[in-house]
């Protein structure tokens, strides 16, 4: 995959989070790109990418694409060499009501519709995924089973069900889809990237990301009584949109990438670093919370006591060591992350 400006690449879910951030690095590279979006007429969502359409004029196009039907990718993938597949919903646990229709379907159709796609497309021969450390565990309390009790992509969630963590079992089937195709020929092949929880600034003003929405909570003031004990492997977007670059254009990559910082980050840890910068938003929480009132509590506020039960403490390391000397990747401070990632959302709000 070289820049060369006349083999194009296709990134699907442009508009997304995680897409436009992968459009911007692409075309600052000199890529030809198609990113397909599911309506040319949200004209909010698309203000990004249309920007860059001007900042970099004849390199990107756009197409609509519906992750649910069947031939929808085909035009966009005409004559790519590369495809980067991201597009597939992202929500937190307690906001997810249909786990099949919202997650499961979207995910692994999708995803499936893809790579007929590739099939039918012969200049493909590479396929980046995105998937999530979701797919590698389905609970905190799994990977505390793994060696040492380090998070490693050596394994696969096997506990996450349509009903339990849909989120993580729709990525879960959908990444197992895609290595059954990839293992079925041998045109094409398959590099599958794994983020923790993505942060950062958004370019979209009007992503449905669950990680927007979890920090969104957090700066609303939600827990401004207390943070409760729950941390995070995180990871901040411009890293993953460099560690799908890097999986593209590296010929020796191959296999899982965890794309996370090596050590989690707490809600309170969090808030403690926003105050830094801001510290008389009395909406950020200045106490972590006792572990008592978030299990007497969590069922009211759409977490079980299994899910509170088996994330509620837990810390785990994160072995992420391939994705650094592979890929190249440099991980930022998780402080530099949420701070940026502050600022853009008190700009968004302020704009609104």
């Amino acid at each position: 995959m070289d820049p060369d400006g006349t083999t194009a690449v296709l990134v699907t879910g442009g508009s997304g989070f995680v897409g436009s951030h992968l459009v911007k690095r692409l075309l600052e590279r000199g890529y030809r790109v198609h990113a397909t979006v599911r309506s040319a007429a949200a004209t909010a969502k698309l203000r990004p990418l249309r920007g860059m359409q001007e900042a970099h004029p004849g390199q990107l196009s756009l197409f609509e694409a519906d992750l649910l039907a069947e031939g929808s990718f085909d035009e966009a993938m005409s004559g790519c060499r590369t495809v980067f597949h991201v597009a597939s919903p992202f929500r937190m646990p307690e906001k997810i009501k249909d786990g099949r229709r919202e997650m499961v379907d979207p995910a692994l159709l999708g995803t499936r519709n893809v790579l007929a796609a590739v099939e039918r497309t012969p200049t493909v021969d590479r396929l980046v995924l995105t998937s999530t450390v979701g797919a590698i565990f389905g609970d905190y309390s799994d990977v505390l089973e793994m060696d040492d009790g380090v998070l490693s992509e050596r394994y696969f969630n096997t506990t996450s069900t349509v009903d339990n963590n849909p989120y993580h079992y729709a990525k879960t089937v959908a990444e197992r889809a895609a290595w059954d195709a990839e293992a079925a020929q041998d045109r094409w092949r398959m590099v599958s990237v794994n983020p923790g929880l993505i942060l950062g600034p958004s370019l979209t003003p009007t992503s449905e990301s669950g990680s927007l929405f979890l920090l969104q909570e957090l700066f609303k003031g939600y827990f401004f009584y207390g943070a409760p004990d729950f941390s995070f492997t995180t990871v901040d977007v411009r890293e993953v949109a460099t560690a799908h670059i890097a999986a593209a254009e590296n010929p020796e990559a191959s296999g899982r990438y965890i794309v996370a910082s090596q050590t989690m980050t707490s809600f309170h840890e969090m808030a403690r670093t926003l105050r830094t910068r801001h510290p008389r938003d009395l909406r950020l929480p200045r106490a972590a919370l006792p572990h008592w009132p978030v299990r007497l509590l969590g069922p009211a506020f759409g977490l079980s006591q299994e899910y509170v039960r088996k994330h509620l403490g837990i810390r785990f390391r994160v072995d992420n060591s391939r994705s650094m000397s592979e890929l190249g990747i440099t991980y930022r401070p998780i402080e530099q992350t949420l701070l940026d990632h502050y600022e853009a959302w008190r700009h968004r709000r302020t704009a609104q």
